[in-house]
């Protein structure tokens, strides 16, 4: 018998808890405590591709404590430079900390009041401009982001928490509590092969990833990873976006992966009338919408 192979993306997800156990254990820095968010004219969210997804979360619970926020992406950055003032809280997460978008904003963008940089290279044209730098610790990756979504969004939770006052051992707790589910998940890949053998099985196979809320960065960050690895077309949307366009290209031939607790009614009525017209349609989370199939995933992180 042939020994089963894996690809480079399959061993570094194989890598996820442990990286995120070294998150976990990472100290973020002092001075993130002692920064007052009322000081600031304005709060301005960057990264490009999962780095800026991952942000999602964030923008949503700042704008939801009464903050100014901006969530743009550092391509559009390069475009809108005066966005930021000398009185804006930049705060910028690259993997790499060497993103060409990245770089070029920071030497194009007025110097901002605070720069905070999320990076996984504290040696990164990132980490030497920032005036506060939070380590990611998801370790090397060869291939695409497999490690480095989920620890950028247990480190931005983590830095949120430390710049608005809210204790972190619980989140701490929560993680720590999800991390033997993440290692089931990641080795159960049977109940995902059955659908992806299902797609191939079509000769025009494409993917769209929905989700609502914070589960949003999930399913762009989902498409984008699928893209990367695996070459099929996948696009990521965040609810009703999909019904704008997208849903004309549904139907046999057609993956739709939906993220959230199932009882969103914008989603069920989504999931309902794509199995209806053929598509095949999974939900990830805690319930199914509509008689989708179901990928259980519980937990508060998207």
């Amino acid at each position: 018998m042939t020994p089963t192979r894996f690809s480079d993306y399959e061993k570094e997800l194989d890598q996820q808890v442990t990286a995120l156990n070294d998150q976990l254990d990472y100290a973020l820095p002092d001075e993130l405590n002692s920064l007052d968010l009322s000081h600031y004219d304005r709060i301005v969210l960057s990264g490009m591709g999962s780095s800026d997804y991952a942000l999602i979360p964030i923008e949503r619970e700042l704008i939801a404590q009464g903050y100014s926020v901006w969530r743009i992406d550092a391509g559009r950055l390069l475009d809108m430079p005066n966005i930021v003032t000398s009185k804006t809280l930049l705060w910028m997460t690259s993997q790499s900390g060497m993103s060409g978008e990245v770089v070029a904003a920071l030497g194009r963008i007025r110097r901002p009041k605070t720069l905070i940089g999320l990076t996984n290279d504290i040696n990164s044209v990132l980490a030497q401009k920032a005036d506060i730098v939070v380590e990611l610790k998801s370790g090397e990756e060869a291939t695409v982001s497999a490690k480095s979504y989920l620890n950028t969004l247990v480190a931005s939770y983590r830095t949120l928490y430390a710049l608005t006052g809210q204790d972190e051992q619980p989140l701490l707790q929560e993680v720590r509590g999800i991390l033997p589910k993440v290692a089931e998940i990641i080795q159960q890949r049977t109940p995902v092969r059955k659908i992806t053998d299902r797609l191939f099985r079509h000769t025009n196979p494409r993917v769209a990833m929905v989700g609502m809320g914070a589960d949003a960065a999930t399913a762009l960050t989902g498409a984008l990873i699928i893209k990367e690895a695996s070459k099929v077309s996948a696009e990521g949307f965040i609810g009703g976006e999909f019904r704008h366009g997208p849903m004309e290209t549904s139907g046999a031939g057609m993956l739709t992966v939906l993220f959230g607790d199932g009882s969103d009614s914008t989603l069920k009525t989504l999931a309902g009338d794509l199995l209806n017209n053929g598509t095949d349609v999974v939900t990830v989370g805690p319930a199914a919408y509509a008689k989708s199939q179901w990928l259980e995933a519980s937990g508060e992180i998207p």
